[in-house]
């Protein structure tokens, strides 16, 4: 019986709820941007998807990993499949932002994608689908402070079972290498940097971070906005 409430409630939150969004960038191809090692940013469609874009109060519901560009495969967490590799060509009609870690050696790089890829397999956090679940009310009662803890709320077993962002933190982690860590000012006056656990990372929480590098496709290829054709009044819909 437990097993086919999972079942039936995982199809019920992967269900896609929302028309196809208009995705930015028309004209450009994010996949000749990104490189391994580069965080991807989702806005999904699901009513999973729209739980956690409640509760981060963002745009991103997804985050996968970019292990490489040819044959061209993100790392994830799905719920569906746990961790697994997918080709990146899933996300090429959903919004998206591509960050990038700075500096990161070559060595560095080889290893934090050794560690995500070496997680493939996993199961994804399940527990975690019926807290999520209860916050797809129209208004629900959650206090804005403590929707991120929301997130957090499932088995209990982050090193075994992760969800998107938490193995994405965790290979990061993994290399020593910031996310949003806490910081605070010691009493000899240095700042000083606390690591925070990565079962609390979010998606948004890349895009907020100051050590990654926020790529923009129409700004990679060199963008001219002398170059655009403007029109007086919208074609009809």
């Amino acid at each position: 019986m437990k097993e086919l409430i999972t079942r039936w409630l995982v199809k019920y939150l992967t269900k896609e709820i929302d028309h196809p969004a208009e995705v930015s960038g028309l004209g450009f191809d994010w996949r000749n941007v990104v490189q391994p090692g580069d965080v991807l940013l989702v806005e999904g469609r699901t009513r999973i998807s729209a739980a956690i874009k409640y509760l981060t109060q963002s745009t991103w519901s997804h985050a996968a990993l970019v292990l490489d560009t040819a044959p061209g495969r993100l790392i994830e967490a799905n719920v569906e499949s746990g961790i697994v590799t997918v080709g990146l060509g899933k996300y090429q009609h959903h919004n998206v932002r591509i960050c990038r870690p700075i500096g990161l050696s070559v060595g560095e790089r080889r290893r934090l994608l050794t560690f995500a890829e070496s997680h493939v397999g996993i199961s994804y956090d399940v527990k975690n689908l019926l807290d999520l679940a209860r916050y797809l009310m129209p208004t629900p009662p959650v206090p804005v402070q403590f929707r991120r803890q929301m997130l957090t709320l499932g088995s209990g077993e982050p090193t075994e079972k992760l969800i998107c962002s938490a193995l994405i933190a965790r290979a990061f982690q993994s290399i020593h290498y910031p996310i949003l860590p806490i910081q605070w000012w010691s009493d000899e006056g240095a700042i000083v940097s606390q690591v925070r656990h990565y079962s609390v990372f979010v998606p948004r929480d890349f895009d907020l971070s100051p050590y990654f590098e926020i790529i923009k496709p129409t700004v990679f290829h060199g963008f001219n906005h002398r170059e655009m054709n403007w029109v007086e009044e919208p074609p009809h819909v």
